[in-house]
């Protein structure tokens, strides 16, 4: 009996994790992104370094319009010194849930949407700088 609920349960655990790999993969075949993806705002924690200048850390809001338009603003220290802004710019989703932003100030990123639209993962990719970033939707719907 015990050897039939681990086999089951590891079955179910295979199923979720197939499901949780291939349901993306098919939306984004079926063409399921695109700029209305991302709409609202999102809280985003960055990490990594600027050539040259130092550490970078910072915490943002990113907020999505849905027709590609975003703004960002919060708080980074770059080699401890700490600073607020706001940058604003626009972004484009490709159909495979893959996309770009450029905002201000000549920032640059390519990003994946995760979780439906509630996660991006996001590189920076202005040159000189090795910044990794998570976002998640702050209010996702219930």
């Amino acid at each position: 009996m015990k050897h039939s609920n681990k086999a089951r349960a590891l079955t179910i655990v295979a199923v979720v994790a197939l499901a949780a790999i291939t349901g993306p993969a098919a939306k984004a075949a079926d063409g399921g992104c695109s700029n209305a993806t991302l709409i609202g705002t999102y809280s985003d924690q960055d990490t990594g370094t600027i050539i040259g200048v130092g550490p970078f850390a910072g915490v943002n809001v990113d907020s999505f319009d849905g027709k590609g338009h975003i703004t960002i603003g919060g708080w980074s220290s770059v080699d401890g010194s700490v600073s607020y802004g706001v940058e604003t710019g626009t972004y484009t989703v490709s159909p495979d849930c893959t996309g770009t932003f450029s905002v201000s100030g000549g920032i640059t990123a390519f990003f994946v949407i995760g979780q439906a639209g509630k996660e991006l993962k996001i590189v920076i990719t202005s040159p000189g700088t090795v910044i990794n970033c998570v976002a998640e939707k702050q209010f996702p719907e219930f």
